[in-house]
């Protein structure tokens, strides 16, 4: 078998596959509570070429669902923290960091022909739209995260074609902006769930431990399944 720890998997997958997922190149946009989880799932998996994207730092507000927040790593970068974190995994992983000052801006965007797999697990819309007509324009797989904020179940989550998704405030709006930009089709995961209105004045989205971790491994999982399909 391949080396010990991966040896699970590949009872799992087979080892052709394992050699696959070793090959894989993944660009994560966005390390936060999905963001962060994804990586999880992908490098424990065996993915061994990765790019993470993001500017932000640690916070303690992250603490309740990001799981390379530790009150040590407060005030931390955030794609610092998960370089660490995923080499002490498996520290054959080739980790590039990016911290972009305009992520929006296309030439920091880093799709190329060396990806295999794009993940958005960004928040902001105008950002969300960036990237994916970047990677359909150099057809580039990608998977975008709708809505995980104010969520409470997350058995409810699905992956679906953005067309097919209801219910989500966020997958509503990035319907319309994708239709008038004439992108047919978008593979995301997004949530059944009717989001739950809290009476706080702040609009930051209210989260919980178990639901962005629940939705980043199943993307996570998407990614892994594509690439051995594909590849």
């Amino acid at each position: 078998m391949e080396e010990e720890w991966k040896s699970r998997t590949e009872l799992l997958i087979g080892k052709n596959n394992i050699q696959k997922l070793s090959n894989s190149k993944v660009i994560v946009y966005g390390i936060g509570g999905v963001g962060s989880f994804v990586v999880e799932g992908l490098v424990r998996a065996g993915v061994e070429n990765i790019i993470l994207v993001d500017n932000d730092v640690i916070a303690s507000s992250n603490l309740n669902r990001q799981i390379h927040a530790t009150i040590s790593n407060i005030g931390k970068l955030k794609v610092d923290c998960m370089k660490e974190r995923i080499l002490s995994i498996n520290p054959k992983v080739n980790v590039e960091t990016y911290i972009p000052q305009d992520i929006e801006n296309g030439e920091e965007m880093l799709i190329d022909d060396t990806i295999d797999y794009v993940v958005d697990a960004v928040d902001t819309i105008t950002t969300k739209l960036k990237l994916i007509q970047k990677a359909k324009d150099k057809q580039i797989s990608i998977i975008s995260c709708m809505g995980t904020g104010n969520k409470l179940d997350p058995t409810k989550f699905e992956i679906a074609d953005i067309y097919k998704t209801s219910v989500c405030p966020l997958a509503k709006v990035m319907r319309k902006e994708l239709k008038k930009r004439g992108i047919q089709d978008l593979k995301v995961l997004y949530s059944r769930e009717e989001p739950i209105k809290h009476d706080m004045e702040s609009r930051t989205p209210a989260s919980i431990s178990f639901v962005p971790s629940v939705a980043g491994m199943i993307i996570a999982g998407e990614v892994i399944k594509d690439i051995i399909k594909h590849k």
